[in-house]
This record gives C-alpha cells, structure tokens and sequence, in this order.
C-alpha cells in the first residue's frame, strides 16, 4: 500500500463539503425496501405495540402507505398478510382473493412503477405459527418439510399471478428455491425474479414482528429449520444451495447481528445481496429515541449507512418510508 506521509485526515473531516465529496459509501432512496403488513377489510389501520409508526393495513390503506413510500423516493415494497383465517394447511396463502393478493392487484394498477415483493410463508397462514406444515411424531411434533414445498409453490403461484414483481420465499424449508422456480417457470412466469431468505438466524430479534403478523408459534421454536446464530460457515452452505436452486438475490436477516455474514457473503458471491433490519432492530432505536437516549434519524441514517459498507446492496427497513428523503441524493 501507498504511503501518504502529507495526509492528514482531519483535513478532510472540518468541511462539511468536503466530508461529502470524499464519503466512501452512499445509501440511495432505490436502494430501500419498506415492509407492508396487509389484513382484511376497509379503511383499517390497527396501530402495532411494539413498533411504533407501524401498523396492519387493509389494502385501501396499504394502497396509500404505499403511496407515500413511493412518495419518499422509495421504489419497492414487501408484502405480508394476515388473512381471514388461519389453519393447519396454510390453504389461505394461496388463495386468489386473498388479503395480499388483493392489495398486489391494488397497488399494482395505481402505482405500477412501484416494485412489489411478496414474501412466501406459511407462518403467516398457519394456526400453529410455524413455517412449515407439522407432522406428528408421537408426542413431538415436526416440521415436514417436504410437504410444506408443496403449499410453497403454490403460494408463490398464487402471488405472481395477483401481479407480484419478485417472489421472497422466508421459510428456510430445504429445497424450496428449487420447488418455487419449477413452479412459476410452469406457470409462464419465468421472468420473476426469487429473492431468498438465504441465512435467517433464528434470532431474538423478530418479537415485535410476531406481534404484527400474529404468528407466534404456539409450540416450539423455529430452531429447527432455522440457523444458529452461532454459525458463521453454515451461511455460505445455505446461500449456494438457494443460487444453484435459482435464486437471484440472497437476503440476510438480521441485519446488525450479521455485518460479518453480510461481508463474506459479499466476498464469496457475486448475487445482489439484501439485508432485513428487523422488527426488534426497528423496535430498539425507536424506544431509546423515545426515551431521548438517541436521535433516531441519526441512528437510522447510521445504520443503513454500516449495512451499505458492509456490502448489502438492498436494505429492508421499517423506516423506509420515513427517512429515505434524508439520504444523499
């Protein structure tokens, strides 16, 4: 490496103009993704406990969040649901005129420019909670997750038909990016595009997130199908089966507790790269702000800006909507 004896870095930190023409990494409002948490009915808007700012949405109102996210210069939007009903086979997930697929068509025709992902889950539409179909096993019940493939792909259908832009399958079921592929490429759907949750820790973090969509597990933990936080080599294994599967972009989640993860997957893969700050990452900075501990658009421009750096391409964030006018345009 070069050596700079005349550099003084304090130089180029006084000026603000300068600190600006010399900022090695830049997060733009495109570079955003803001949740949407999508449940029937007209003109509801059910405020969220545990993450203030955020509530469940009839389409109606969907329809306009999404309004002023696009608004704000962001340009995608994540779809989840919280149906009608809910039931061991998650058979709302993939119906036709259900909550998400409704508020896809919506959006869709009034703001087509507007990219739409829908996330792929059963946790959404099960009575249990879990991400996958359960199998009795004598007095321990299991995840099956083959069969649960099946329902995926059929949710995945069902969304990409109702207008869908991208499909984000979250399960962590095994061979799942391969099954959903199969099926929209039979479906004539071969241009859509799969963002995966490629290494989702089973994480502390996802609380709040529970509380939106109602989805709890009402037995267990989701331990089993998904990862350890504990393990860094396991996310490489996970990321090239979901690319040789055929996903296009990986996602991480979470997203602060896996800078280092984010990084080597940057380092190792060349697929775009996403990153989920999450619901109790999203939960923590807006309670210490409330409590006047932190600023918080500080701690969000911060944040965003160390995800960038560590190599995401696609920051999913609950405070899209609200801080992406504040980025360097």
């Amino acid at each position: 490496m070069a050596h700079f004896p005349s550099v003084r870095p304090r130089r180029l930190r006084e000026n603000p103009a300068i600190r600006d023409l010399v900022r090695e990494t830049r997060v733009y409002p495109s570079n955003l993704v803001m949740p949407v948490f999508v449940r029937p009915g007209k003109r509801e808007r059910r405020p969220i406990a545990a993450m203030p700012g955020i509530a469940q949405l009839s389409p109606d109102e969907a329809l306009r969040e999404c309004e002023a996210v696009a608004k704000a210069g962001v340009k995608a939007v994540l779809l989840f649901g919280i149906p009608e009903g809910k039931d061991a086979s998650a058979s709302w997930g993939h119906r036709e005129d259900g909550v998400v697929q409704q508020s896809l068509r919506l959006v869709k025709k009034e703001i087509p420019e507007l990219l739409l992902i829908a996330d792929v889950c059963l946790c959404d539409y099960t009575d249990h909670g879990h991400c996958g179909l359960v199998q009795e096993a004598g007095d321990l019940p299991r995840i099956d997750n083959d069969s649960t493939l099946e329902v995926l792909s059929k949710i995945a259908g069902s969304m990409a038909r109702a207008g869908a832009d991208v499909i984000a399958p979250s399960d962590m079921m095994d061979g799942r990016v391969q099954k959903i592929r199969d099926e929209l490429d039979a479906a004539g759907f071969k241009q859509l595009p799969i963002l995966s949750y490629a290494v989702k820790y089973a994480s502390s973090f996802y609380g709040p997130f529970r509380e939106a969509l109602e989805s709890a597990p009402k037995f267990g933990d989701r331990r089993g199908y998904q990862m350890d936080p504990a393990n860094f080599h396991e996310a490489f294994r996970e990321a090239e089966q979901d690319l040789e599967e055929g996903a296009d972009i990986l996602m991480v989640k979470p997203a602060l507790t896996s800078l280092d993860v984010i990084r080597a997957l940057r380092d190792r893969f060349d697929a775009p790269l996403a990153a989920y700050q999450v619901s109790g990452e999203y939960a923590a900075i807006k309670f210490a702000a409330q409590q006047g501990v932190i600023d918080e658009a500080a701690a969000v421009l911060e944040t965003w800006t160390v995800l960038k750096r560590a190599g995401a391409d696609i920051i999913v964030s609950y405070f899209a909507r609200d801080y992406a006018a504040r980025l360097s345009g």
